[in-house]
């Protein structure tokens, strides 16, 4: 039988074997350990490669020939040179009104009528006044005739010595008295066909009409509404029946920064883009400057006549222009080539311009070229983009190439 010490003395371990084996894994592990570190810091620590917040564009095709040869960019209104506000020449009740917004009118076409039984009434009165008034001129007439008559006899009985003197004279004053008479009576015939032509007047204008030919683009007073030239009686009154305006008047008027305005002149060509249709190009010109600014926002009003006339310009329609520079494209059917890419991308240092250029969230400094203005809106990029380029357009820290960035 075996010693029991020997049995124990088996039962310890040896730990030779064992640590030395351990040194050897550990090797491998802090390598590890150390490659993670050094990722870590790569991505998190090292320069250009923390993510940066940015806002991105598109390089856009140019919309027009027109804008890539446009000097001064410039928005403002579609206004009508010709408006009225139809209303009377006298205060009176709103029987009628005929038109309605929208609606198309020609010139002196009817359209509301007042309540006009006073007018009428007078009318009346006056048209008998100068019946009466005829009446008796034809009265005197008649008088005069006989007057006449009876002047020649007493004249042809004196030249016989068959009346006397006073007589015959009697028959002359009584003449001269009836022809005075007659030229009062035709006076008071024209008094009383002026008051009638007065009347009529009066009667005309409880019916109104269109001073023009235009478009109703409000509507302004109802039947039972009273209505006055002049502001009255408050709010129950109004001013105005309708507001038509001339669409043949149409131009647009906008407002240059004064610092710009020698850019314009009289006459020059403009390229209009209403608000409502953005691929629609309207071709326009300047019809004149107006010769003040304005102080509080230092711009110069500048009036702009449509060349093409159509049913889908409204007055007060936001419109963009671009004032054309002297010389034209050859062909403006043609596609432009070259982008355009907001202002804001646009950068510039020792080398010239450029811009950041996104590719796969990574940014890289791209030279380019740019045409025309620079401080329009839009630049015209005619080297070094493709359409639909992604750019940076702006970011909340200093970029570098390399650097990775995300949107929001």
């Amino acid at each position: 039988m075996a010693d029991p010490s020997e049995r124990i003395s088996q039962l310890k371990i040896d730990r030779s074997a064992p640590a030395a084996a351990g040194r050897g894994k550990l090797l491998p592990v802090a390598l590890l350990a150390i490659l993670a570190a050094a990722v870590v810091w790569w991505f998190f620590f090292s320069p250009g490669s923390a993510a940066v917040l940015v806002e991105t564009d598109i390089a856009r095709r140019p919309p027009s020939a027109a804008s890539a040869n446009s000097v001064l960019d410039a928005s403002g209104y579609v206004v009508a040179r010709r408006q009225a506000t139809v209303s009377s020449k006298i205060t009176g009740k709103v029987v009628e009104v005929l038109v309605e917004e929208g609606m198309r009118v020609e010139k002196n076409q009817v359209v509301a009528r007042l309540d006009d039984t006073t007018q009428q009434a007078q009318l009346s009165l006056a048209r008998a006044q100068t019946e009466s008034a005829r009446a008796a001129l034809d009265e005197i007439e008649a008088q005069l005739r006989i007057a006449r008559l009876e002047r020649d006899r007493f004249r042809d009985l004196a030249g016989r010595n068959l009346t006397s003197q006073s007589s015959l004279d009697t028959a002359e004053a009584t003449y001269d008295q009836l022809a005075a008479r007659l030229e009062t009576g035709r006076e008071n015939v024209k008094v009383a066909e002026r008051n009638t032509e007065l009347a009529e007047d009066s009667l005309s204008n409880m019916t109104i009409k269109a001073p023009f030919a235009g478009m109703v683009v409000s509507k302004n007073a109802q039947p039972g509404e009273m209505i006055s030239p002049i502001s009255a009686g408050g709010g129950f009154t109004r001013t105005g029946i309708c507001t038509i305006i001339d669409t043949d008047s149409l131009e647009i008027e906008v407002d240059v920064n004064e610092a710009y305005i020698q850019r314009v002149k009289a006459g020059q060509s403009v390229s209009a883009t209403l608000d409502a249709y953005a691929d629609w190009h309207i071709p326009a010109e300047v019809i004149a400057i107006v010769p003040t600014a304005d102080r509080q926002k230092a711009t110069v009003k500048v009036r702009i006549g449509f060349l093409e006339r159509d049913e889908r310009v409204f007055r007060d329609m936001g419109v963009k222009v671009a004032f054309l520079g002297a010389t034209k494209p050859a062909d403006t059917t043609q596609d432009i080539q070259g982008v355009v890419i907001a202002r804001e991308a646009l950068r510039a240092d020792t080398g010239g311009d450029y811009v950041w250029l996104v590719r796969d969230d990574i940014v890289e400094k791209r030279p380019v070229e740019i045409s025309g203005q620079r401080d329009r809106a839009q630049v015209m990029v005619v080297n070094g983009l493709n359409l639909g380029d992604t750019i940076v357009r702006s970011s909340d820290a200093p970029l570098l190439a390399g650097q990775s960035i995300k949107t929001n």
